[in-house]
C-alpha cells in the first residue's frame, strides 16, 4: 500500500484582524456589515446562520446593501448615500480600488491578508529572485504582495476587465511596470504552454472559482478540471519552488478535500503540506466567520495562523 507524502497535522487557521481601512463590524441573520475604508456595506453571507450582535441602527448605517436573488447568482445594490465610483484603501504598501460591481463583490477578499503577508515574507527569504504564477488572480492582491517583496510576478485571470483593475491596483501601490506580467487567458490553456514553453515558477498561487467562463468561452468546473490543473502546475513548478498555495471559496468541499490533492501533486517535493480554513474575526463580538478553505505546500516552516 502506498503511504501518504504527508502526515496530516492539526489544521490552521488563518485569521485576519483587519486594519486600519478594513474591518468586519458584525455579521448575522445571513448578512455581514463591513468597513472599507470609509464606506460601509452591507452584503449577504450565508455562513452567518446566528444573530447579528450589533442594533438594527448601527446596520441601518450602510452606505450601501447589496440584495441576492434567490439563485445567489445576481442581485442589486440599494444605494442609500451617493457613492463615488471608486474608492481607494491601503493595507501597509498595498494599495486597492473599491468598487460596487453587478455582483456582491467589491474587488477585495480582506481576510486572504494573513497570506499576502506570508508570501512577502517568504519571497524576502528567499534572498534569490523568485518567479511567482498566480491563477485566477482577480484584482491582484497576491500579485501585488509578492511584487512589492521582489518577485517576477505572472497574473493571470479571464476577465479582461479584472485584469485592468489589476494593472490599476499596481499603479496604485508604485510597483515596477516590469514586476508583474499582465496575462488575459484560460489558466489550464496558459499552464499547459507554459510547460511546454520550459518556463518555470518557484511559486503557485490559486484561487479558483466554483464555475467560470474563460476569455474564449472555455467553462470552468472546479471538481472536474482543479485535479489536471494541479498536474500542470506540478509540472511547471521549479526544482527548488517555495511554495504552492490554492484556496477555494463557494464550493462544497472540506480543506481535507485540498489537503489530499495538493499532497498528492507535491510528493516529489520535501516539505510541509497545511490546510484549514480562512476566517474573518468580527469586531462587535469577536465571532470568527469562515469565509474559504485553502492548503498550502511550503518548502519550509508554513505560517502558523490563528489560535482558535
Amino acid at each position: 500500500m502506498k503511504k501518504a507524502a504527508f502526515t496530516f497535522q492539526q489544521p490552521i487557521f488563518f485569521t485576519n484582524p483587519g486594519w486600519q481601512d478594513y474591518g468586519l463590524l458584525d455579521s448575522g441573520n445571513g448578512r455581514k456589515l463591513e468597513r472599507f475604508g470609509g464606506i460601509l456595506l452591507d452584503r449577504p453571507e450565508a455562513e452567518a446562520i446566528w444573530q447579528p450582535a450589533l442594533q438594527a441602527r448601527e446596520w441601518q448605517r450602510a452606505d450601501a446593501v447589496f440584495h441576492a436573488t434567490a439563485e445567489e447568482s445576481g442581485g442589486h445594490w440599494e444605494y442609500r448615500r451617493s457613492l463615488p465610483e471608486k474608492w481607494e484603501v491601503t493595507c501597509g504598501s498595498l494599495h486597492f480600488w473599491m468598487q460596487t460591481t453587478a455582483s456582491r463583490h467589491v474587488g477585495l477578499f480582506p481576510e486572504q491578508a494573513p497570506q499576502w503577508e506570508w508570501i512577502m515574507q517568504r519571497v524576502k527569504e528567499a534572498d534569490r529572485q523568485v518567479r511567482i504564477l498566480n491563477l485566477f488572480g482577480y484584482t491582484g492582491a497576491a500579485s501585488l504582495a509578492a511584487a512589492a517583496a521582489g518577485a517576477k510576478v505572472t497574473h493571470v485571470d479571464a476577465s479582461r476587465k479584472v485584469v485592468g483593475w489589476a494593472k490599476e491596483n499596481s499603479l496604485a501601490s508604485r510597483l515596477p511596470e516590469t514586476a508583474i506580467r499582465w496575462i488575459v487567458d484560460d489558466a489550464v490553456k496558459f499552464v499547459q504552454r507554459e510547460a511546454r514553453r520550459g518556463s518555470f515558477y518557484d511559486g503557485v498561487i490559486l484561487d479558483p472559482p466554483k464555475f467560470g467562463r474563460g476569455p474564449k468561452g472555455e467553462v470552468w468546473e472546479f471538481y472536474r478540471l482543479i485535479p489536471q490543473l494541479l498536474q500542470y502546475c506540478q509540472a511547471v513548478l521549479s526544482e527548488q519552488p517555495l511554495f504552492l498555495m490554492m484556496t477555494a471559496y463557494a464550493v462544497k468541499a472540506s480543506y481535507l478535500t485540498l489537503y489530499n490533492a495538493v499532497s498528492e501533486v507535491m510528493q516529489r517535493y520535501k516539505g510541509m503540506v497545511q490546510a484549514g480554513e480562512i476566517l474573518n474575526v468580527e469586531q462587535s463580538a469577536g465571532r470568527l466567520l469562515s469565509t474559504a478553505i485553502y492548503a498550502l505546500w511550503s518548502d519550509s516552516q508554513p505560517p502558523s495562523g490563528g489560535k482558535l
